[in-house]
């Protein structure tokens, strides 16, 4: 009869603490190995009966994932910031802690799917990685400017044709230095940005659910490769509500006190003092995806006030703020919705027109 190994591990650049716990919650060994896969894989073959493994979710679990998955009966990859603790802390406890957590079943895993999507994963990222580089880089262009007190409003600055005229504004030699120096970067992080949108949708056209997804309003290609990246398969999640929390528009609500007493009797309040408001634990750059497309879809109705929409809604890479998320879906949504004002249009309109 073979027996139950609980294993927990705290991963490092160089060393990886070990702690085994057996059927009965015990520590049954404990070690420190080199964090190379030769070294790992020894480990887990001196070890007989059902190995269950769980480390936490970092810069090495997907190479840990990989690696381990063929040769373990079960593996967790659990969430960092839901293993807090207080006390003292350091690498042999921490393995402990990870071990006993597995043993007693109180370990929020991490969703670590297959390889079929890992390269429009990574593209992906890189895509949006270097859109927000490319937003910081714009925002400190201005702010040179807003520094030495010359307006900048608008996306002039930005403009290759126009960048002599502004460079000509600055009388600091230093600054003017600064501000080329910004201005090659932006052009670099353009011409990147390019690169990787491109391969990002040459991509994408190999999965089947982007002419899928492409048919919801104000989803294109760009907001169509980013869905299927940042959420894989829609089989991870059991109902729709994790959907939704993972996509930032489930309600939490927080309330206090909620029962009274009454002639000696504990009863529930009638009136609660609860706290409703949308949850921060969340991926922000799906809820960020939805938001900008349900501002795009609901511009011309004017049913998004227009904080919203300014915060929402897509812009030019040239404009103020972040970079949008694709020019191709701007132009996207634009068609759709002049050709549904077109079908909504009285017959006796499309006659005369």
């Amino acid at each position: 009869m073979t027996s139950t190994k609980y294993i927990g591990m705290d991963v490092h650049k160089e060393s990886i603490s070990i702690a085994v716990r057996n059927d009965a919650g015990k520590i049954v060994m404990e070690c420190v190995i080199e964090t190379k896969a030769n070294s790992i894989l020894d480990f887990i073959h001196g070890l007989r009966g059902e190995l269950q493994v769980t480390f936490e979710e970092g810069t090495w679990a997907t190479w840990l994932y990989d690696l381990l998955k063929p040769h373990v009966t079960k593996l967790v990859v659990c969430d960092p910031r839901k293993n807090t603790r207080q006390g003292n802390k350091n690498d042999q406890i921490d393995a402990r802690e990870l071990a006993d957590r597995l043993y007693m079943n109180k370990l929020s895993s991490v969703y670590h799917g297959g390889a079929g999507v890992r390269t429009l994963k990574e593209l992906a990222r890189s895509y949006l990685t270097i859109s927000k580089d490319l937003a910081r880089v714009m925002s400190r262009v201005k702010a040179i400017y807003r520094s030495w007190g010359i307006p900048c409003a608008g996306k002039q600055v930005y403009a290759p044709r126009h960048r002599a005229n502004w460079l000509a504004k600055i009388t600091e030699v230093g600054v003017l230095r600064r501000a080329e120096f910004y201005y090659q970067q932006l052009d670099a992080l353009r011409s990147l940005r390019h690169e990787v949108r491109r391969d990002l949708l040459a991509e994408s056209k190999k999965h089947k659910a982007t002419k899928l997804l492409c048919q919801i309003p104000s989803i294109g290609p760009i907001r169509a490769a980013l869905l299927i990246a940042l959420i894989q398969t829609p089989h991870r999640f059991r109902t729709k509500r994790p959907l939704w929390k993972y996509s930032g528009f489930a309600i939490e609500t927080h309330s206090s006190a909620d029962y009274r007493s009454v002639k000696g009797q504990l009863q529930k309040a009638k009136k609660q003092v609860s706290v409703r408001g949308l949850n921060r634990d969340c991926n922000h750059d799906l809820k960020n995806l939805f938001k900008s497309a349900a501002t795009i879809a609901s511009v011309k109705t004017g049913s998004v006030p227009g904080i919203l929409r300014g915060f929402g809604c897509q812009r030019h890479e040239t404009g103020d703020g972040t970079p949008d998320l694709g020019e191709e879906d701007c132009h996207h949504c634009v068609d759709r919705m002049e050709e549904r004002s077109k079908l909504r249009r009285p017959i006796s309109e499309t006659t005369t027109a």
